[in-house]
């Protein structure tokens, strides 16, 4: 009995505290000068191709066939841009990210942000409803690494929160931008992290006495997180192409790449 409630309860921890920790750290940089925005997303890139090369496809390569785990990564990176294209996840970020910088000033004094050419109120609606979606997933992910092993669990979910803090930066400047008082967008966001928690029931609900699938699971898992650092995160890097910056911007991928790997000893031992 024991060891079934253990994964339910590191479950339900992890998402409810990732998802408060996510929204509160961004709440606190979205007050620090936008450099550090870009500061955190090499660090968010690393920790996700920290966990994903380190953690997720050893895991799943270990439990399953090769080419049956490298066959669904490739069906997974395909998907995840279809599922981006059909619930218009990159229009919720590409909006975030073009608006961060030009807003940040305003947002930070407290100014009341004007328009730059869309519909407001939608942006901030495709928001919320795109980072419930979004956080749904991310739910699943952590049910299903907690499921296989508690350490791949735990650096899995601390490669979701790298991630979602830039990105809750992003969703914090477009719901200034539409309109919504800071505590409003800081309550909304927090109650999308319920979704995350959501997604944490349920993966763990479907996966739990499904063992057998659980490598395509961790193998999907693995394309989600690498869908996002490649196609979300590493793009916005290159709008720093300067040789001190993409110094810097290494040296942060190698952080978050570090502190995924140092995890994974600690935990293991």
């Amino acid at each position: 009995m024991s060891f079934t409630l253990a994964p339910l309860t590191a479950i339900v921890i992890a998402c409810l505290a990732g998802g408060a920790l996510s929204v509160l750290a961004a709440a606190g940089t979205l007050a620090l000068h936008s450099r550090w925005i870009s500061r955190l997303v090499s660090f968010a890139v690393g920790a996700l191709l920290g966990a994903v090369f380190l953690e997720l496809l050893p895991h799943a390569l270990e439990h399953g066939a090769t080419q049956r785990v490298m066959v669904t990564v490739l069906i997974g990176l395909l998907l995840f841009f279809l599922l981006e294209k059909l619930v218009l996840w990159r229009h919720s970020h590409l909006e975030a990210e073009s608006i961060v910088e030009g807003t940040h000033a305003d947002a930070t004094e407290g100014a009341r942000p004007h328009s730059h050419g869309f519909d407001g109120g939608r942006s901030g609606l495709m928001i919320l409803i795109g980072n419930s979606v979004h956080n749904f997933c991310d739910g699943i992910v952590i049910a299903a690494t907690f499921i296989a092993d508690f350490a791949l669990g735990t650096t899995t979910a601390l490669a979701i929160v790298a991630h979602a803090i830039p990105q809750q930066v992003g969703d914090f400047a477009v719901l200034l931008h539409s309109g919504y008082s800071r505590r409003r967008a800081f309550v909304y966001n927090l109650a999308t992290g319920a979704a995350t928690l959501a997604g944490g029931l349920a993966g763990y609900a479907a996966l739990a006495s499904m063992q057998e699938v659980l490598p395509t699971v961790l193998a999907l898992a693995a394309a989600s997180l690498l869908y996002v650092a490649v196609a979300d995160l590493i793009p916005s890097l290159h709008r720093h192409p300067a040789p001190g910056e993409t110094a810097q911007q290494l040296a942060l991928i190698g952080v978050g790449i570090a502190i995924i790997a140092i995890a994974h000893v600690a935990l293991e031992h």
